[in-house]
């Protein structure tokens, strides 16, 4: 096997293997590991789109997450709106592998589940936002309820991908609001993000790697030269 093929085959265990280190750092409360493993996540399947020859916008979409990733356990009002920003970009980038892609149509009432969704949410979230966040989660909420519905056309994996993905995002918004959550949200959040990362990234390594077609015939043999 090649070293590319070991990396393709090893690279989703680690991705497991960090998440699992990740997830039980945050039930411990052992804030340390948490925010050294964290970061290390994104990069990691990004290493595994690019050894599979995935297309480029999703390394760069996995990317964008590890920048917010970081951005958001930074801490502040800015580095919240600047990791934002970074998970907005990598949703610009699936929603070009989305478009792309193009196989399924969604369904009107998928269409209109998500906008109905996205529109009561973002109502409902409103009164508890701070004044200088309502648009900008607002205008990200809509984005991120976009490149879901994209998923959602997209394929099976992709779309419950992009699913999780709101919900784990719902999870940080319900927090901003002072919505109550469920204990150790965090945990919630991440577990919910990290699959989701990881179906939108198999879905669409499933759906574009080109496969390997049967070998062509010899000459002279049945359907060739006589």
């Amino acid at each position: 096997m090649t070293a590319t093929g070991r990396a393709a085959r090893a690279l989703p265990v680690l991705f497991a293997l960090l998440t699992a280190v990740h997830l039980g750092a945050l039930l411990a409360d052992a804030t340390a590991a948490a925010h050294l493993t964290k970061p290390a996540l994104m990069p990691v399947l990004a290493g595994w789109a690019l050894v599979r020859g995935g297309p480029w916008p999703l390394p760069a979409a996995l990317l964008c997450g590890c920048g917010g990733d970081v951005l958001l356990q930074t801490g502040g009002e800015a580095a919240f709106l600047a990791g934002m920003g970074c998970f907005a970009a990598g949703h610009l980038c699936y929603l070009a592998l989305f478009a792309r892609a193009g196989r399924r149509r969604t369904a009107p009432w998928a269409a209109a589940g998500y906008g109905a969704a996205w529109l009561g949410t973002v109502a409902l979230l409103w009164p508890g936002l701070e004044p200088p966040l309502r648009l900008p989660v607002a205008g990200y909420s809509l984005l991120l309820t976009a490149m879901g519905l994209g998923a959602l056309g997209a394929g099976r994996w992709t779309g419950l991908g992009g699913a999780l993905f709101l919900l784990s995002d719902t999870l940080i918004a319900a927090g901003l609001a002072g919505w109550p959550r469920p204990p150790v949200p965090q945990f919630w959040i991440m577990a919910g993000y990290a699959a989701a990362q990881w179906l939108l990234t198999a879905g669409v390594l499933r759906d574009e790697t080109p496969r390997p077609g049967p070998e062509p015939a010899p000459a002279g043999s049945a359907g060739g030269a006589v």
